[in-house]
């Protein structure tokens, strides 16, 4: 009976290498277009304040830049993520313009709970004037 471990090596190898690997070098960098031409002109286009969030200055510097990346310069977790800028990097770089997917954050809840037993939801106060 032979026991070989080259099957289960290739297996965690192909893993570890997957970890490694920085996707967004392997993106290509979107050409300008229009009245951006500069990373900050794009992250003012798709708003809520995310220009003074990110600082970066080069074209080039700016799409290659990853989540983690994002993580070192101090930007939240919800301004990060897929949720609104790397998002927006995708679509812009998918040749969408940025009136078509940039939109403002949703605004707070209002009712508290959800689903069929709540029909008319309950809603939230409290105590601080508005």
């Amino acid at each position: 009976m032979s026991f070989s471990l080259q099957p289960s090596l290739r297996r965690v190898s192909q893993t570890f290498v997957r970890s490694f690997q920085d996707r967004a070098a392997v993106r290509p960098v979107p050409p300008t277009r229009g009245d951006i031409n500069t990373p900050r002109d794009f992250l003012r286009a798709i708003g809520r304040s995310a220009e003074t969030k990110v600082s970066i200055d080069n074209w080039d510097a700016f799409w290659r830049t990853a989540g983690y990346d994002l993580r070192k310069a101090g930007l939240a977790v919800k301004d990060r993520r897929h949720v609104y800028v790397l998002w927006c990097m995708e679509k812009y770089r998918q040749d969408i313009p940025i009136k078509d997917f940039a939109h403002e954050p949703r605004p707070k809840k209002k009712t508290r709970g959800r689903g069929p037993r709540i029909q008319d939801g309950k809603l939230i106060r409290s105590r601080r004037p508005r």
